[in-house]
């Protein structure tokens, strides 16, 4: 895709939405027009920028919590081993999608190079910056379509991150730059709340908002299950712990845990807190439960109507987040279970493409031949 089209591609999402960086932009594309029951109308390019510039920052913001947290661990067990580095750092490139690009550029995964390659690299298109930066291209795009505040502060961003100044405060101390990143996303979502009219373009940044941090939370949960302990034994130890705390860190939410139960970190409490919180905003319930609401303004349909084998899927696995509990998925498999939201949540995103933002190119000679067949046909029938 061409870096003027509204959307740019991150591997960790496979969707026809996403196509890669050198595919040219379509033009007929951005002609399309979402069909809309109500009185607005909507360019499916201006759609398309919205749902990725609000993805994309929540992306970033996931990645910064996630790095953030596991650089923290890392200073609470003092200077680890290499192999124990390893076992650390890899579950944080799967977690992201991002072990097998990783290694086309690096040899061995440490806390330098993986930070590095997770924050600044431009060769990996989930990394912090180029998340940010193609928030700002969607952003710039459509100008005229957000508010000039929602807008400045993705520019601010963008000029932050494009200074020398970054680096520096990466390097003094990466956690601030962590956490200056997590306030520029926090910021645009406060704004965009404030000051963003809520019709359909709205739906669409608040859908690819929640859409994401779904995946990202269950990417983030899905990384203690490729920990490696060191032994056995320090299953339900300081070491298990530890990492359980870093997992409800990562999503900020340890405080709001201890306020839910007041005992000691225990591992299928986090787990149940972290799928099933239906009020804690970064729980996968409660992001899929703003991804129906959302899905259904979007598609225009009634609650519990899913009419596409896509809506069906994810209509069933929402639903049966009803019917199940913390042990049902410990059963099945935590693993199992999250890499199966996200598939569900990879197909809902197809859907999302394929009703509302793709418009097939026009083949102009079979229009042609379909006009002048029609002419002939109003000629004879003017003859007879």
């Amino acid at each position: 895709m061409s870096t003027m089209s509204a959307r740019i591609d991150l591997p960790s999402t496979t969707s026809p939405g996403n196509p890669d960086l050198s595919t040219p932009s379509n033009p007929d594309l951005h002609m399309n027009i979402i069909p809309r029951t109500q009185g607005n109308v909507m360019l499916s390019r201006v759609a398309n920028s919205l749902y990725w510039m609000s993805r994309y920052i929540e992306r970033a913001e996931n990645i910064s919590r996630l790095l953030d947290v596991n650089l923290q661990i890392l200073l609470d067990f003092g200077a680890p081993s290499g192999e124990i580095l390893d076992e650390h750092w890899l579950p944080i490139l799967r977690s992201a999608g991002d072990e097998e690009t990783f290694f086309k550029h690096h040899e061995t995964a440490d806390s330098e190079s993986v930070t590095e390659f997770m924050t600044f690299s431009l060769e990996n298109p989930s990394s912090v910056k180029s998340c940010l930066f193609a928030a700002r291209e969607n952003a710039r795009q459509i100008r005229d379509q957000i508010s000039l505040e929602m807008f400045e502060v993705i520019n601010e961003c963008y000029l932050f991150l494009t200074s020398k100044n970054a680096r520096e405060v990466w390097q003094e101390g990466a956690h601030d730059f962590y956490e200056q990143i997590k306030r520029y996303s926090h910021l645009f979502q406060g704004l965009t709340d404030s000051t963003f009219s809520r019709n359909q373009g709205y739906e669409f940044i608040q859908f690819g908002k929640f859409l994401e941090r779904a995946d990202k939370t269950s990417r983030i949960l899905d990384t203690k299950y490729h920990i490696l302990l060191p032994d056995i034994h320090d299953v339900g130890g300081a070491i298990d712990a530890a990492q359980w705390q870093a997992v409800l860190r990562s999503v900020s939410a340890l405080e709001s845990y201890r306020r839910a139960f007041v005992t000691e970190t225990v591992p299928w409490k986090a787990a149940q807190f972290l799928i099933f919180g239906d009020t804690f905003p970064r729980s996968i319930r409660f992001c899929l439960t703003r991804v129906d609401h959302f899905l259904h303004m979007l598609a225009g349909t009634d609650r519990n109507e899913y009419n596409s084998p896509e809506e069906r899927t994810f209509g069933k696995l929402y639903s049966e987040m009803n019917f199940m509990n913390v042990e049902d998925i410990m059963k099945q498999g935590l693993h199992e279970y999250l890499a199966r939201v996200r598939l569900v949540l990879d197909k809902l995103d197809d859907f999302i493409y394929s009703r509302f933002i793709y418009y097939p190119p026009i083949d102009m000679e079979a229009e042609i031949r379909t006009h002048q067949q029609e002419m002939q046909q109003q000629q004879q029938r003017a003859q007879e």
